[in-house]
């Protein structure tokens, strides 16, 4: 199967993000995306109630079926909404900008990734919900439509941005690894801030802080991707 440009994928991350605005303007269905978003991402699928979730929501204990239809539909849509809640808080806009130099691009990127994982209101709830359906998938097949709307739009942006900094030679593998390279400096803050919070208080205790973190991964991966550039690709071992 032929996989998307980079163009492409900005193109069907900025269509999801437009799609579906049902919800903004229903009060009762938002209210309840919302505090199905807290609970599910506190308790997980399995252990979260419809009854909390209602209460949490003040509305009545049928809405959640009369909206949705099920705890399952509730679930899967709870996903979708957090998707678009925090895209409109961290776009991929600039990061998407082909006009923009690859290190600019990688930046924004590596920016709102980052701030994704770490904001500290409810959108950073959504981080904590997809760790929890990555950890253990629930049988809604929730996951598969997160992968396919979500992560690998993002994946393919970002490979389109560390091919353009390391230059022609390197294989599609390649490119994956790098991009993982990059997303995983983000996921060590994330996966460790307990402890980070603890040693090293003063990396990603404000906004300013995590935006400086994230400028430090920025370069870091930056220079390491330049110097890539400059070498001729590891021979690939058959096998």
């Amino acid at each position: 199967m032929k996989s998307e440009r980079p163009t492409e994928s900005v193109a069907r991350i900025a269509s999801m993000n437009a799609s579906n605005d049902t919800p903004r303007h229903d009060p009762t269905r938002k209210r309840l995306l919302q505090a199905a978003l807290e609970i599910f991402a506190d308790k997980g699928f399995r252990d979260a109630t419809v009854r909390e979730i209602c209460a949490r929501a003040e509305v009545n204990v049928a809405s959640v079926n009369y909206h949705f239809g099920s705890k399952e539909a509730l679930y899967s849509e709870v996903l979708g909404f957090a998707y678009r809640e925090a895209s409109e808080r961290y776009p991929y806009t600039k990061a998407g900008d082909k006009s923009l130099p690859p290190e600019v691009r990688l930046r924004h990127f590596i920016g709102n990734l980052l701030g994704r994982m770490l904001d500290d209101t409810y959108l950073g709830r959504h981080g904590k919900l997809l760790a929890r359906e990555l950890a253990d998938p629930t049988p809604t097949g929730a996951l598969d439509q997160v992968i396919e709307t979500t992560m690998k739009p993002h994946c393919e942006l970002l490979d389109g941005i560390v091919a353009e900094l390391v230059g022609p030679g390197y294989s599609e593998a390649d490119m994956h690894r790098l991009g993982l390279s990059v997303v995983g400096q983000c996921l060590m803050y994330y996966h460790s801030r307990s402890l980070i919070d603890r040693v090293y208080p003063e990396i990603i205790a404000t906004p300013e802080d995590i935006e400086r973190t994230a400028e430090h991964i920025a370069r870091f991966s930056i220079a390491a991707l330049k110097h890539l550039h400059l070498e001729k690709p590891a021979p690939h071992r058959a096998g």
